[in-house]
C-alpha cells in the first residue's frame, strides 16, 4: 500500500498502537510468511526431530496457519482465539486460576489496570482471560519495544492489542517526545472506552518485591500537563484501578534468583540475545500451580504527587495479594497450611541453585509476606 492510499497516514499513534480490524488479515499474512515465526514453532514444537523433517514440516506449517487463520478478520475475533488458548493453557499449567474484585467492576467504562509484574506474556493474559469470561472488554497492553526485537514479535503483540513502550530511545529530546505520544495514546484509548493494563514498574519485579516506579506515574500526566490539568484531578480521570497477581509457583523463579545472585556479585548481568523469548515460553508453559488476580478500587482520591500515588497503589497490590503456603515458608511463618509435601518442593528447588542464589529465591518467595504485613 502506498503512503497516499494509507487511511492512517495521519494517525500518530500508527506506531505505536495495536492493529485495527482492517489491519489484521495483512499482519496475519506477515506472520505466516515469516520464516523466523516459522522457525520459532519448528523449534518449540519439534526440537528432537531430525533436520530433515524440520525442513519438510515448514511449508505444511504454512499451509495449516493459513487454513487455521482464515476465519479471523477482526480483533474480537483474535481475542477469541486467544481465550480458547489461555482456556488450554490454563488448564495444562495451573491448579486452578481465581479471581476477586470483578463484581465492582463497571461493564461500561474503561480503566488504568495498574498491575504487579512477575511474568511478561501471563500477567496481562491473565487479566484479560477474568475480564474475557466476566463480561468485560479485554484490554489494550502496554509492551516494551525490548521485546520486539524480531518482526513476528511485534506482529504478535500488535495483532494481541498490545501497544508499544519506547524504552529503547536515550536521546532527552526523543524520549520526551516518546513519552508524550504515549501519555496521549493511554488516555485517548481510555476516553474511547479502551481499557489500559500496564505494570507497575518497568521489567518484572525478580525479586518479588512489588513496588511502584512513580516515574510511570509521572508518564501518565505527561498528556494532562500539556492539557493544563492538575495531577490530582488528571489521575482521577484515568479511572486507575490496582492489581495484584499471585503465582504459587513461578516457572522463571530459578533463572531469577540466579540472575539476582550475578548481580550482587558481578554489578551486572548479560541478557542473551532471546532470554525474554526464552522467558515468555517458560512462563506460558511452565507449572503454575494456583493463581490468583485481584482487582483493587478505583483510586478517587486526591494525590498531589506521583509517589504518594505509587503509595496508594503498593498498598492496594500488597495487601490485595493472595499468599500461598511457599510464601509463608520462605518468610519463616509458622503455619499449618506449610505441608511436608510444600517444603519438599521447595527444598529440590532450592538444591538446584549455587548456594549464594538461595537466597535470592527464599527473598523472592518472602517479600509478599514482609510487604502485607507493613
Amino acid at each position: 500500500m502506498s503512503l497516499d492510499n494509507d487511511p492512517y497516514k495521519n494517525d500518530p499513534y500508527k506506531d505505536i498502537r495495536p492493529y485495527n480490524d482492517d489491519e489484521i488479515p495483512a499482519a496475519l499474512e506477515r506472520l505466516i510468511n515469516d520464516e523466523d515465526f516459522i522457525n520459532a514453532i519448528i523449534k518449540y514444537r519439534f526440537s528432537h526431530k531430525p533436520a530433515w523433517f524440520k525442513k519438510l514440516i515448514s511449508p505444511l506449517i504454512k499451509v495449516y496457519l493459513k487454513l487455521k487463520w482464515s476465519k479471523l478478520k477482526t480483533v474480537e475475533d483474535i481475542q477469541h482465539e486467544v481465550e480458547h488458548f489461555m482456556d488450554s493453557t490454563l488448564d495444562k499449567t495451573t491448579n486452578g486460576v481465581t479471581f476477586s474484585g470483578l463484581d465492582k467492576l463497571d461493564h461500561e467504562q474503561a480503566y488504568l489496570f495498574v498491575s504487579n509484574h512477575r511474568d511478561i506474556a501471563m500477567d496481562p493474559a491473565l487479566v484479560n482471560w477474568g475480564l474475557y469470561n466476566n463480561g468485560h472488554k479485554t484490554v489494550r497492553i502496554a509492551i516494551g519495544d525490548n521485546l520486539l526485537r524480531m518482526p513476528c514479535a511485534t506482529e504478535m503483540m500488535k495483532l494481541n492489542k498490545s501497544f508499544i513502550v519506547k524504552r529503547s530511545i536515550k536521546a532527552p529530546r526523543e524520549m520526551m517526545k516518546a513519552l508524550g505520544l504515549l501519555s496521549s495514546y493511554i488516555k485517548h484509548s481510555l476516553d474511547n472506552n479502551h481499557s489500559i493494563w500496564i505494570a507497575q514498574r518497568e521489567g518484572r519485579a525478580k525479586d518479588g518485591n512489588d513496588m511502584t516506579e512513580p516515574a510511570i506515574l509521572k508518564m501518565f500526566h505527561v498528556e494532562g500537563r500539556r492539557q493544563k490539568i492538575s495531577f490530582p484531578d488528571y489521575i482521577k480521570s484515568l479511572k486507575i484501578v490496582p492489581v495484584s497477581i499471585s503465582y504459587e509457583n513461578d516457572p522463571c523463579d530459578l533463572d531469577k534468583a540466579k540472575e539476582l545472585y550475578e548481580i550482587e556479585v558481578n554489578g551486572k548481568y548479560e541478557k542473551t540475545e532471546f532470554e525474554d523469548i526464552a522467558s515468555i515460553v517458560k512462563g506460558i508453559i511452565g507449572e503454575k500451580g494456583r493463581v490468583h488476580v485481584s482487582f483493587g478500587d478505583v483510586i478517587s482520591d486526591d494525590f498531589e504527587t506521583p509517589e504518594a500515588l505509587a503509595q496508594e497503589i503498593d498498598r492496594q497490590i500488597h495487601s490485595l495479594y493472595r499468599l500461598y503456603p511457599v510464601n509463608l515458608l520462605a518468610a519463616g511463618k509458622q503455619s499449618d497450611a506449610i505441608t511436608d509435601e510444600v517444603e519438599a518442593h521447595f527444598a529440590t528447588k532450592l538444591k538446584a541453585l549455587p548456594e549464594g542464589a538461595q537466597k535470592k529465591l527464599v527473598e523472592m518467595y518472602a517479600n509478599p509476606v514482609r510487604n502485607q504485613q507493613e
